[in-house]
């Protein structure tokens, strides 16, 4: 299915009925009274999130919803049905604006939080309410009032504790699908992955979290180059970035150092808030090197990217280094208090789509290898 995390659409809800204005007329009953109605409400607009949607691709063709109005009062008190309402079925993640104010409606977070998008018509008052002992036959009635009538945008942000920052062929889908349950394209050639991808990484029975793999960032990407920055906004719920560094590319003219400093431009470029949160480097693809000269170019990328926060070495092909990465990730999420998804992370686990996944679950919380105390990437200087 093809993976859509902007729509736009109009949301139309009922308009009240009419009250009616009836006298009661039968035989042998001369002086009946009033007896009209009142009318229906309009049916109402929700919004509801459900974690078993990933997409907003049925919100890209149905760019219209209306709700059915309400019917009007009819005599001998008989009130109008209401109108049906109409529940549109949102991934968990959306964020949804009012395009003419700007007002921000709401924001589904949640599996199963409702919250109303365009609220239903009052239906009009019938002459029933207005009989009096000086009014004993009214004919007032009200007419029902419209329902509300809005342009929303949709905007998906994918709930994940942790989001993968790299160049295309960095290795980032290899990785989530080493640590994770995720099921990534995975192939030789840049821009392999063209939607984000959501992976549950278990470090115990009870302990997760969510990783989400975006597709990678080239240098101009804010003009638009490659796939832009258009998902980017996935990371934005996230409490950790790994920036994923291809240490070995088949490629000698390219230069690691300069490739994350683009990166680290691009992520300024685009939010600062992004920019600021905690960020971790991971050198990847070492298993293509020996030790020497992976020792030398270690050392040579730290010293003239100027790094001076959490560095991880791996190899996402094989599997090394990635268990020690992923418990310094949970110890870091937890210390934060940013491990809250994992509850949530055990519900998308124990959905039928995800398979089941263990990363290194075996290993013992003693042989945990802990993040440093300053988690938060010092940004490096420019030469």
């Amino acid at each position: 299915m093809k993976f859509i995390d902007e729509a736009r659409i109009e949301v139309i809800a009922g308009d009240g009925g009419n009250g009616s204005a009836s006298m009661r007329r039968e035989k042998f009953v001369p002086f009946g009274g009033p007896d009209g109605g009142d009318g229906g409400r309009g049916g109402t607009v929700y919004a509801i999130a459900d974690r078993n949607i990933n997409t907003l691709i049925d919100y890209r063709y149905a760019r219209k919803h209306i709700a059915r109005n309400g019917e009007n009062g009819r005599g001998a008190d008989c009130y109008g049905k209401g109108g049906d309402d109409i529940v549109l079925r949102m991934p968990v993640g959306t964020i949804i604006t009012d395009m003419e104010s700007g007002e921000l409606i709401a924001d589904l977070t949640e599996h199963g939080q409702q919250v109303t998008v365009a609220e239903g018509g009052q239906g009009g008052l019938g002459n029933l309410h207005f009989k009096s002992s000086t009014n004993r036959a009214p004919r007032q009635k009200t007419d029902g009032k419209p329902g509300q009538r809005r342009m929303i945008r949709l905007e998906l942000k994918v709930l994940a504790d942790v989001g993968l920052l790299g160049m295309p062929n960095a290795g980032k889908s290899t990785f989530i699908a080493s640590v994770s349950n995720a099921k990534p394209k995975i192939a030789d050639y840049p821009f392999t992955t063209l939607a984000p991808n959501l992976g549950v990484v278990r470090v115990g029975p009870s302990q997760s979290f969510v990783i989400a793999d975006i597709p990678g960032l080239i240098e101009g990407a804010a003009e638009g180059a490659g796939l832009g920055h258009q998902f980017l906004r996935h990371l934005q719920r996230t409490g950790l970035l790994l920036h994923l560094v291809d240490l070995a590319p088949f490629d000698e003219a390219i230069d690691p150092v300069a490739e994350a400093k683009a990166i680290v431009n691009e992520l300024t470029k685009y939010d600062e808030a992004l920019y600021d949160k905690p960020r971790w480097l991971v050198l990847n693809k070492l298993d293509m090197l020996d030790d020497d000269s992976r020792a030398k170019r270690v050392a040579d990328f730290v010293k003239r990217f100027k790094w001076k926060g959490p560095m991880f070495e791996i190899s996402a092909l094989t599997g090394q280094g990635c268990e020690g990465l992923i418990y310094a990730i949970y110890d870091h999420l937890a210390k934060h208090g940013a491990a809250g998804r994992a509850a949530e992370a055990e519900e998308l686990a124990a959905d039928p789509r995800f398979r089941e996944g263990v990363a290194g679950a075996a290993a013992s919380a003693d042989e945990m290898p802990r993040a440093s105390n300053d988690a938060r990437a010092q940004p490096p200087d420019e030469e």
